[in-house]
């Protein structure tokens, strides 16, 4: 289908990201499914639609915009790095600044890991995911994902400023002054923890290496 389906793949990723999000159409999922379940619903269904997305561009006809070499590739290794740790260190921890934290009532300023740093560190882990892909994919097909993909991130993060503090009002101001007031690297709660959250993401990281190959149809190693 070449460009029709990268368009209604592009398309069907927007929709998705945002009509479940309004708040009359949440209300009602989640009366429905359940807090819980609209969760989970919801990050299926984007996980779903990102992939055909990915899979639409690979299938895209080629347009060249920049030649690949073999050090381009060394971007996203590194980077990647990065990414797994951010994404070890916050999901499942409490962050009211931002989505997807969890608990956020048992937040503690005082110990705030990654908030400490970024707000938003999953917002944030897409921007570097999508950023460190430019670089080897010069394509226009992968350059029109990865470049929405981080500007989506990066205008996302002053979105969801705008919301949290709309909700939160004058306690926004509040917690942020109290985590700004901490240390710059902030002290864990758990050493045990964050080891295991450290190997989680080294875990992770080695096995987004190995299974790239099958599932994208190309090794990310230099050749």
């Amino acid at each position: 289908m070449g460009w029709s389906e990268y368009a209604l793949a592009f398309a069907a990723f927007f929709l998705t990201h945002s009509v479940p999000l309004r708040p009359p159409v949440k209300r009602r999922l989640v009366g429905v499914l359940g807090a819980r379940g609209f969760t989970l619903a919801y990050s299926a269904l984007s996980l779903f639609v990102l992939g055909w997305l990915i899979e639409a561009s690979s299938r895209a006809p080629y347009v060249g915009l920049w030649d690949w070499a073999p050090w381009q590739n060394h971007v996203p290794l590194t980077v990647m790095g990065v990414v797994c740790l951010l994404l070890a260190l916050s999901l499942g921890r409490p962050n009211p600044f931002s989505f997807g934290g969890a608990g956020n009532d048992r937040f503690d300023p005082a110990h705030p890991g990654l908030v400490r740093w970024t707000r938003h560190p999953l917002l944030l882990a897409l921007a570097l995911w999508a950023g460190a892909h430019l670089v080897p994919n010069g394509d226009l097909a992968h350059v029109l994902l990865f470049g929405t993909f981080a500007g989506f991130a990066l205008l996302g993060m002053w979105i969801v400023d705008r919301r949290r503090r709309r909700e939160m009002g004058p306690r926004w101001d509040e917690l942020l002054a109290k985590v700004r007031a901490g240390p710059v690297v902030p002290v864990p709660q758990s050493a045990a923890g964050l080891a295991l959250r450290c190997g989680l993401a080294l875990g992770v990281y080695l096995l987004l290496l190995a299974a790239h190959p099958y599932l994208f149809g190309v090794s990310p190693l230099p050749v």
